[in-house]
């Protein structure tokens, strides 16, 4: 049976993808901050079987990353989906202003590239004994067009500038481990109807996003490492 752990699996795509997958007949570990709080989430690991394993992870804490890590060592992992992120607190519009130059947050700031840019390389490197022991691996990121310098128009220094580290945190990681032969892709979910995307008028319903996303998962090939590509197959310029 193969293997995913997915981050940010409480809710939205990260959600999606444990539902997807395990629907497709994998083991899931789904990971969220809070899982007490995850009743979706909940319910699809009592109806699963023990197919759908929940795991409390904070992405911000690095220690319990190398805690949740050593638990599945000696086990085999075919993917690793890096969707926890964050765009900022919510409600976004009422604090738009912490984005934009003159009245920064530079404290949200860190938290913000933490969590984006940080969280998904130390995944890689913590997981990385188990993706070895996978078959065909992959580590997939879910990044976004407002990373990219060519695409992007919109002035959100704290998020824009952690997605565009991330794209290129994940295209060093994919020369890096090309000698692994372990794939890594970013893919942009488009504009969906996450709780980011309904703040700010999403028109791409989550299960669209996430069915194109996976198909793509699973046609990736070593050609494709280092890719940025949207979820209806379009190749992204960043």
């Amino acid at each position: 049976m193969p293997s995913l752990l997915v981050t940010g699996a409480n809710r939205g795509l990260g959600f999606a993808f444990a539902r997807s997958y395990s629907a497709y007949g994998w083991k899931v570990i789904a990971t969220c901050r809070a899982p007490e709080k995850a009743t979706e989430l909940q319910h699809l690991a009592k109806k699963s079987d023990s197919q759908v394993m929940i795991e409390k992870l904070d992405v911000l804490d690095h220690e319990a990353i190398d805690a949740l890590a050593a638990r599945h060592r000696g086990r085999s992992l075919d993917l690793l989906i890096n969707n926890a992120g964050i765009v900022g607190p919510f409600p976004y519009a009422e604090h738009l202003k912490r984005q934009r130059f003159g009245t920064l947050d530079y404290e949200l700031w860190t938290e913000v590239v933490r969590t984006n840019s940080f969280a998904p390389v130390k995944m890689a490197e913590a997981f990385l004994e188990s993706l070895l022991l996978g078959k065909n691996p992959k580590i997939v990121s879910v990044s976004s067009t407002v990373g990219s310098n060519v695409e992007s128009t919109i002035p959100s220094y704290l998020y824009g500038s952690s997605k565009a580290t991330l794209n290129k945190v994940m295209t060093l990681l994919a020369q890096t481990l090309r000698k692994h032969e372990i794939i890594v892709a970013l893919l942009c979910p488009g504009h969906a109807k996450t709780r980011m995307g309904l703040e700010t008028n999403a028109n791409i319903e989550v299960q669209d996003s996430c069915a194109g996303m996976c198909k793509l998962i699973d046609e990736l090939t070593m050609s494709d490492t280092g890719t940025f590509t949207r979820y209806n197959g379009e190749p992204i310029a960043w």
